[in-house]
């Protein structure tokens, strides 16, 4: 089975990528929740799956909103307003989601998977309140589980982007959309999906394309249709293989002539989010000169603090991946 969408030139013209934390959100809970050790992911999730505890009520409230399959509410991934929106802009606009769509929504949940848990219910009897609740929930759970490795995924995708981005220059836009992903089809004015279990309602979809390389999708390929917005279609992006690989951090001498040994020691220890705690134990400093060094690292934005219930992980920035990097691979 196949659906299909007619477009027009405008709406060719108007395609467009983004990066969106939001697209991340569900899929990396769907991912967390199967209790699956997944080829690619299974680092991450190690990590992150017994931190998730941490989390308490809103856990227990993303899990109602995200089930282990099938349809996930629209309103949790409002078409980004540009290509790269930061969490609190897409939180801001699932706050700003009217009360009739919410509702919408979580009828189409109900109906199918038979029921909503209390928390749904709550949000349904009062959705201006209970979208304060919902977001406030994402935020927890992205800063435990994904704002320390945001710089290693962002890169990922971003990546993805600039790649599709020259293949358009290159070759058109026929070429990105049918390269994209194996269940989307390109011909003349149509794009077709197929294995489209629900028809694409035609020309009621808004005007456009939204393009959303993901690192947590999987092989599917996700679609989200809520006129007036674009159609939006989240796709895994390339490079996901290598997203937790990591290069031994050799040759540090320049660096640390720089930073010092010490913190340099621990720029290299984050290749995966730690505590204070951890780092401490794996490099013998004490715990109180690990926070004087990350505190100096931060100030200078070459780590970020994250967070994770009583703890507090830090992960490296973007800026400090580009230092080691060229380390790593000599």
């Amino acid at each position: 089975m196949a659906a299909e969408l007619s477009f027009t030139a405008g709406d060719l013209a108007r395609m467009r990528f983004a990066v969106s934390p939001m697209w991340e959100v569900g899929p990396s809970l769907r991912l967390l929740r199967s209790g699956l050790a997944h080829p690619v992911h299974r680092p991450w999730v190690e990590q992150v799956r017994p931190r998730l505890a941490a989390l308490g009520p809103a856990y227990a409230l993303l899990a109602e909103l995200v089930p282990p399959a099938g349809y996930v509410p629209d309103f949790i991934n409002p078409a980004p307003a540009g290509p790269a929106p930061a969490l609190a802009e897409e939180l801001a606009a699932i706050r700003a989601t009217p009360v009739e769509r919410v509702r919408r929504d979580l009828d189409r949940l109900r109906d199918g998977g038979g029921r909503l848990g209390p928390r749904l219910r709550a949000l349904y009897g009062d959705p201006a309140g209970g979208l304060g609740r919902l977001t406030e929930a994402v935020e927890a759970y992205w800063e435990l589980a994904l704002a320390p490795y945001w710089a290693r995924i962002r890169a990922v995708l971003d990546a993805d982007v600039l790649h599709r981005a020259r293949q358009a220059a290159e070759h058109g836009s026929a070429r990105v959309l049918n390269d994209l992903h194996a269940e989307l089809r390109w011909t003349e004015d149509t794009l077709r999906l197929r294995h489209r279990t629900r028809p694409l309602p035609g020309r009621t979809a808004g005007a456009g394309l939204l393009l959303i390389p993901s690192a947590f999708t999987g092989p599917a390929l996700y679609t989200r249709l809520a006129p007036p917005d674009p159609l939006q279609l989240a796709y895994p992006a390339r490079g996901i293989g290598s997203l937790w690989a990591t290069a031994p951090a050799a040759g540090t001498e320049a660096l640390a002539a720089v930073l010092g040994r010490s913190r340099t020691r621990l720029l290299t220890e984050l290749a995966a989010p730690a505590s204070t705690t951890e780092l401490a134990r794996r490099t013998g400093l004490s715990p109180a000169a690990v926070s004087r060094y990350l505190t100096a690292l931060r100030d200078a934005r070459l780590v970020t603090a994250h967070r994770a219930g009583r703890s507090v992980l830090y992960a490296r920035t973007a800026s400090a991946e580009v230092l080691l990097a060229p380390l790593g691979a000599g």
